[in-house]
């Protein structure tokens, strides 16, 4: 069911174009574990790998890490007790969430730091985006959940251009901690750059408990920590989705991270037309992409530039990701194109 030493990103077929969409699923090292660990031996170092995997955030987080057999337990449930912490924080699903008091209120006053944070972010990278990554785009993502694909186009036009009046994240005024929206209606989505960012959070609990190998895999936004014991890399593959003998791409990894957006099985209709990622410019799904897969030195950063780059599209997004410091990107169009990069050979597993 699963293979060893590898973490896959993996492609499958669906909807009734036929075109690849991208369901991102967990693969662990050997099997998927829910309570127990697996341990390996490491090239004679006293290290031994120990991995769990959890139901998080609506998807599996998978946590291993190289460690001696005196402290693993403690660290891995540590890590996962972070993943609920921030969730408590950064979960629209949540309606007792920092973000969901933003959200009702149109204010929040002594907001979490960690909130403030992605606030912070959310504006700077919607500023190096040109709008692409917009994270008040919810109150669209809203009107597609209840229901808007059923209406005629002529409805849908009216009701997502009243709708995109509340969306701009110029107009969120972040005040030291205290957080708040221009205009009534105002909500933000923390969707695009929750998981990378406590992914990252788990990693810096896992390094301040004095590992220095890991992995943290939450649903295909992936952050490794150094190499594994004897230099050995953390690969990460992209599957064909034709072909799950047959990856596209594999990339060596040794404390960067990686994330995939794509049209993938979230969508907003029976007919899987409209999918869950919209550009924040129009209203409707983007669909210059089928993926985007962006390695960057942080998730939190990986995260937002996928989704960025997908609304984008091949062209812009490439043009973006080439202006950016230690970013690269790998995008897979409609036709099945593989569109990479400048620099990101360097990652690519000859």
């Amino acid at each position: 069911m699963f293979k060893k030493n590898l973490e896959k990103i993996q492609y499958f077929k669906a909807g009734k174009s036929g075109l690849a969409v991208i369901c991102i699923a967990i693969i662990t090292m050997s099997a998927l574990l829910l309570s127990s660990a697996l341990m390996l031996s490491s090239c004679g170092l006293n290290l031994k790998r120990f991995e769990d995997t959890r139901d998080k955030m609506g998807t599996y987080v998978n946590i291993a890490i190289f460690s001696s057999e005196k402290d693993y337990q403690e660290i891995l449930d540590g890590g996962f007790v972070k993943i609920d912490e921030l969730s408590k924080i950064a979960s629209n699903y949540d309606p007792e969430s920092s973000i969901s008091f933003l959200n009702k209120n149109g204010f929040i006053e002594d907001a979490p730091a960690e909130l403030v944070e992605m606030m912070n972010l959310s504006i700077e990278y919607n500023k190096k985006t040109n709008g692409a990554f917009d994270i008040t785009i919810e109150p669209v993502l809203k009107l597609w959940a209840e229901g808007l694909w059923k209406e005629s186009e002529e409805v849908q036009m009216q009701k997502i251009g009243e709708a995109l009046a509340l969306v701009g994240s110029d107009m969120i005024k972040i005040d030291g901690k205290n957080i708040s929206y221009e205009k009534k209606g105002m909500e933000a989505t923390l969707g695009g750059i929750a998981k990378g960012y406590i992914v990252d959070r788990v990693m810096d609990f896992i390094k301040s408990r004095g590992v220095k190998s890991a992995l943290v895999n939450a649903g295909g936004d992936i952050a490794t920590m150094g190499s594994k014991p004897g230099g050995e890399k953390w690969q990460v593959s992209l599957e064909n989705p034709d072909n799950p003998e047959e990856k596209i791409v594999s990339f060596n990894l040794t404390g960067e991270a990686v994330a995939t957006s794509g049209n993938y099985h979230r969508y907003f209709d029976p007919d899987k037309e409209v999918h869950h990622i919209i550009d924040p410019k129009t209203g409707y799904s983007a669909n210059l992409c089928i993926s985007a897969t962006v390695i960057a030195e942080n998730a939190t950063i990986a995260d937002i530039l996928a989704t960025s780059v997908f609304v984008l599209g091949p062209d812009e997004g490439i043009k973006l990701v080439e202006k950016l410091d230690g970013v690269e990107a790998l995008i897979i169009d409609p036709d099945r194109n593989i569109i990479k990069s400048s620099g990101i050979d360097k990652y690519i597993v000859k």
